[in-house]
């Protein structure tokens, strides 16, 4: 049993030096535990799994079998970035599902918001379970848990789904980033040598874009949703927000309104622009985006994103309004 209690003698990571006195002493720890047996983990591509990924690439290498799987919800250029920076640049042993497919289909027609995130996490459950039944030699499961989850969620951070896999598979899991707080998380993946667009990634729902495509999902409001998020991340990125604002994304709705396109009546979707800054997700403010840029903004989504007639900001502060709309 692992000691999930903070030492309180423990330092703050805050340096690249202190980063990379507990990557030694986690490799060590690692390689105790796993030996030359093999581990397991399911890498999103978020902060805390691609964390541990690259912490386990160090220790133990090819023993570690990523799997990352594409559930057509994730942002785009997400599901490359995993492929590029892990099987490319780090010569991991990842397996790449491919389950677009799958999702969509268990989702269409499901509107209600808590519905849709059971659909969402059950099914990535029984596609991660099938892959790992496909492995052999398995004894490990790597978990990205850091110390907030375990403050509020316990020993297993059930929001990754892989808390539910089947009592019969027996893995014994490794959670090297369990006494981490998510800044310091950060500071040890900079160090590991991951791209600051995988480090300082903004916070990202469990159920990622199917709690921002509101209602019943379709595959074409829900490239219009990631189509506008794109546009708004790289707008905030070359206008000096990237770092500036906690976190910012787009929302499609499922209605539309009448508009006017080459002169013709449209009746398309509007996107509607949430970013907010907070320090502890419990209240948050909006952020005062300079109008001309809201203006480009909506230039952009308009004229790039097919389906698309209206832009709109949600001036709304928590509360009464929740960061996420679903």
């Amino acid at each position: 049993m692992q000691n999930n209690l903070r030492p309180q003698s423990m330092a703050r990571i805050t340096t690249r030096e202190l980063a990379e006195e507990f990557i030694a002493g986690q490799i060590e720890a690692l390689r105790q535990q796993i030996g030359n047996r093999k581990v397991l983990l399911a890498l999103s591509g978020g902060v805390d799994s691609s964390v541990v990924a690259a912490l386990l690439i160090k220790a133990v290498g090819k023993q570690l079998v990523c799997v990352h799987v594409n559930h057509g919800l994730l942002r785009k250029g997400e599901p490359e970035q995993v492929i590029e920076v892990f099987r490319n640049q780090m010569n991991a042993n990842l397996v790449y599902v491919d389950a677009v497919d799958r999702f969509l289909d268990k989702l269409a027609g499901v509107s209600d918001p808590e519905q849709k995130r059971k659909v969402i996490g059950a099914e990535f459950i029984r596609v991660f379970e099938e892959e790992a039944r496909k492995l052999e030699g398995i004894d490990f499961l790597a978990q990205g848990t850091i110390y907030p989850d375990i403050l509020e969620s316990g020993p297993v951070k059930a929001h990754h789904n892989v808390g539910g896999l089947p009592e019969d598979l027996k893995f014994e899991l490794v959670e090297p980033l369990r006494l981490l707080f998510k800044d310091e998380v950060r500071v040890v993946g900079k160090a590991l040598g991951l791209p600051d667009g995988m480090v300082y990634r903004q916070p990202f729902p469990g159920p990622g874009l199917g709690v921002r495509c509101l209602g019943a999902i379709t595959r074409d409001r829900l490239e219009a949703l990631r189509e506008s998020d794109a546009i708004l991340r790289e707008e905030f990125a070359k206008n000096g927000l990237e770092g500036k604002v906690w976190q910012y994304f787009t929302i499609v709705p499922d209605f539309k309104s009448v508009g006017v396109k080459n002169d013709l009546r449209c009746f398309e979707w509007p996107v509607i622009i949430r970013a907010v800054n907070t320090v502890d997700a419990m209240t948050a403010t909006i952020e005062e985006i300079p109008y001309e840029l809201l203006g480009r903004i909506t230039a952009r989504i308009t004229a790039e994103v097919p389906g698309v007639n209206r832009v709109l900001y949600d001036l709304t502060p928590k509360p009464c309004g929740t960061i996420e709309w679903e």
